[in-house]
């Protein structure tokens, strides 16, 4: 009976650990909803990335002003229906409870470049400002984020793979 109990117990904290996402697929969920959110005009969705006081930023070019704007100000002109853009997540990293990602918003003239600051607030990572940039739809990233976006991904073949002395094999 004892065996069972234990069984059933190590069982159940598997299967719990097995459920719970990592924050590398958190950041991703969180972008997607974004997306969504953006797409659809998914007021719900746009709540669920967007910590509450959340802040948008940008740079007014007709005035050289920095602009800002409340999340819930955004969320409430988004049109019905959402908007024509498709959305690709270029980049994130993070460390501790901090994060940023690197986002483009593809419409059919234009994209905007969103540079999205993000906080693990309650173990639920959220977008707590959005800096946005609207450029034309040939303007390519530059930096490190537009260099690992371009960078080919390379895969080593681990199966032939010999450990070296002393590296933990």
């Amino acid at each position: 009976m004892k065996k069972i109990i234990l069984m059933t117990i190590t069982w159940t904290c598997f299967s719990i650990a097995s459920l719970a996402q990592t924050d590398d697929d958190s950041i991703k969920s969180i972008i997607n909803t974004y997306f969504d959110g953006f797409t659809k005009g998914d007021s719900a969705s746009l709540n669920k990335a967007f910590y509450t006081g959340a802040l948008l930023r940008n740079l007014n070019t007709a005035t050289g002003r920095v602009q800002d704007s409340p999340v819930k100000t955004f969320i409430s002109k988004m049109p019905a229906g959402g908007v024509k853009a498709t959305g690709k997540l270029i980049s994130y990293s993070y460390a501790g409870t901090s994060g940023v990602a690197t986002i483009e918003l593809q419409f059919a003239d234009f994209k905007y470049i969103d540079l999205l600051s993000l906080l693990k607030i309650n173990d639920q990572w959220k977008i707590v400002c959005r800096v946005y940039s609207r450029v034309e739809s040939d303007v390519q990233l530059k930096g490190s984020a537009a260099i690992e976006a371009a960078a080919a991904p390379t895969k080593k073949n681990s199966a032939n793979a010999k450990p070296k002395k002393n590296d933990g094999w």
